[in-house]
C-alpha cells in the first residue's frame, strides 16, 4: 500500500480560496510544555517542505528534488527512517534498498506525519518548534497553500502532544518591499482569519506571542536593507492591530563584531537593540568539535555578555552535522561539497554541553526535519538505497540518538543533568 493523498485535496490555485482555508484551531490541547517562556526550552527549527508524489498536494517532489527525484538526482543527504511510519504515510520512489526493495519517503503535507514528528518530540521531551515560513513561497497561490497546510498540521500536532509552536519568517530572496508586502500581510492573515494569537500551543516569551525574523545584517548581497529590516521589525512591535510580540531576530555569526558573515554598519546594533531575543546562525561556522570549542571564548561568551548588557535574551543554535553532496552535485558546483561529521553525536553533545555550561538558557536545535542540508535530528536511516545518489549515514547509532540528545539538553539547561564531559547513559 502507498501513502495516501491528505483529505485536505490539491493544493488551492485562486487566492480566494487560498485565504479561505484559513482558519482558527480548533481541537482538544493536551497541557505539555509550558507556551508561556521560552526559559529553559529546547526548541527545533523545523522545515516541513517535504511533499511526495502521491500525497494529495499534487506538486510532485518537492524538497526531496526539483520535481525529479531518481537515482543521480536528489536534493537529500540524508535518508529518513521509515520503519515506525504507518503504510499510509510511506510514498515510494525510484530508489531501491540494498536487498532490491522499494525505498520509501514522507510527505510533510501528510497530517499524521507530522503529528509522528511531534509524538517523537514529547516521548524525547524536545519543548517545540519554530515552523519556517519562507517568503519565497508566498509568490504563488499554491505554494502559499502548502505553507498553510503544514502550519494547520504543526498546529494540530503541537496541541495533540504539549508541544509549543511559533512562526520563523525567513526574508531570502526578498526585496526590501516585499518585506512589508508578503512577510507583513502574512502576518495580518495569521491573526485575522487563522488567529494564531489564540492557539494554546502557540509560544509565547515575556507574556508575548514570539516571531522569529530570520535574516537580519548578513553580508551575501540579500536585496533588503538594514531600514527594510527595520521597518518590518517595527510593524511587528508597534503596529496597533498586529504588534505587540516578543522578537526574535536571526543574525549573522558575527554580528556584535560586524566580521565574517555581517554586514559593517553601526547602525545593525541599534536594529538589534529592538530584538527581544538574539539567534545567531552557526551552521558550517565552525566545522569541528574542537573548533567550536575554540570559538567559545571568541564568539558565543561575548555575545551572551553583550545581549544580557541590553537586557536581551540569548538563544544560541548548535546543530548535529552538516552535508550538502547530493545538493551540490545536482547544483553542478565545482570543488568538494562541505562535510561536517556528527562524529556519532559527540559533536552535537559539546556544543549543548558547553553553551549550558556558559550559562545560555536557551537552545535552538537547527534543525528537526532538514535532510537536504544534513542537519536532521529526526531518527535517519543507518541503512539509506544504494546507488548514483550517496547518503550519510552512522553505523551503530541508534536512529533517536540525536533526539534523545536534543532532550538531555532541556535537562542541562533546568540544572535537572550536572553538566558532564560525557552524555547520561542511556
Amino acid at each position: 500500500m502507498a501513502g495516501e493523498p491528505s483529505p485536505r485535496g490539491a493544493l488551492a490555485w485562486t487566492w480566494e480560496d487560498v485565504t479561505a482555508r484559513l482558519r482558527p484551531w480548533s481541537g482538544e490541547h493536551r497541557q505539555g510544555t509550558d507556551p508561556n517562556t521560552l526559559n529553559g526550552k529546547v526548541v527545533c527549527g523545523y522545515q516541513g517542505w517535504f511533499a511526495a508524489h502521491g500525497d494529495g498536494a499534487q506538486e510532485g517532489w518537492v524538497h526531496y528534488g526539483d520535481g525529479i527525484f531518481k537515482p543521480g538526482t536528489c536534493k537529500i543527504d540524508l535518508w529518513p527512517d521509515m520503519s515506525e511510519f504507518g503504510a499510509d504515510e510511506r510514498y515510494p520512489t525510484e530508489f531501491r534498498q540494498a536487498d532490491g526493495s522499494v525505498a520509501q519517503v514522507f510527505s510533510s503535507y501528510n497530517s499524521k506525519t507530522v503529528n509522528r514528528h511531534f509524538q517523537w518530540m514529547a516521548q524525547y521531551g524536545i519543548d517545540g518548534v519554530f515552523l519556517q515560513r519562507f517568503g519565497t513561497d508566498m509568490y504563488r497561490s499554491d505554494s502559499y497553500d502548502f505553507c498553510n497546510a503544514v502550519l494547520d498540521n504543526v498546529r494540530h500536532a503541537a496541541n495533540a502532544n504539549g508541544r509549543t509552536w511559533a512562526v520563523m519568517y525567513d526574508l531570502t530572496g526578498l526585496s526590501g518591499k516585499q518585506l512589508m508586502t508578503i512577510i507583513a500581510q502574512d502576518w495580518k492573515n495569521l491573526v485575522d482569519l487563522a488567529q494564531v494569537r489564540n492557539d494554546p500551543a502557540y509560544q509565547k516569551h515575556g507574556g508575548k506571542p514570539v516571531i522569529g525574523i530570520w535574516g537580519i545584517g548578513f553580508n551575501e548581497g540579500r536585496k533588503y536593507s538594514l531600514k527594510d529590516s527595520e521597518a518590518l521589525i517595527d510593524f511587528f512591535k508597534s503596529d496597533r492591530r498586529y504588534g505587540g510580540n516578543s522578537l526574535l531576530l536571526g543574525v549573522p555569526y558575527g554580528w556584535r563584531s560586524m566580521n565574517r558573515d555581517s554586514v559593517v554598519d553601526p547602525h545593525l546594533h541599534d536594529v538589534l537593540r529592538k530584538a527581544d531575543i538574539i539567534s545567531p546562525w552557526s551552521v558550517t561556522r565552525y566545522n569541528s568539535t574542537e573548533a567550536f570549542l575554540a570559538d567559545i571564548p571568541r564568539n558565543q561568551q561575548p555575545d551572551l555578555a553583550w545581549c544580557r548588557e541590553q537586557h536581551l535574551d540569548y538563544l544560541p543554535v548548535i546543530f548535529p552535522g552538516f552535508s550538502w553532496s547530493n545538493l551540490f552535485k545536482q547544483q553542478k558546483r565545482s570543488g568538494n561539497a562541505p562535510v561536517i561529521s556528527r562524529e556519532d553525536g559527540r559533536f552535537f553533545w559539546k556544543q549543548g554541553r558547553e553553551l549550558a555550561r556558559l550559562g545560555a538558557n536557551m537552545l535552538y536545535v537547527a534543525m528537526f526535519d532538514e535532510l537536504d542540508e544534513g542537519t536532521a535530528i529526526m531518527k535517519c536511516s543507518a541503512n539509506p538505497p544504494v546507488g548514483a545518489s550517496v547518503f550519510q549515514f552512522e553505523k551503530g547509532v541508534a536512529p533517536d540518538q540525536y533526539l534523545w540528545l536534543a532532550g538531555q539538553f532541556g535537562r542541562l539547561l533546568r540544572k535537572e543533568l550536572p553538566v558532564s564531559d560525557l552524555p547520561p547513559a542511556r
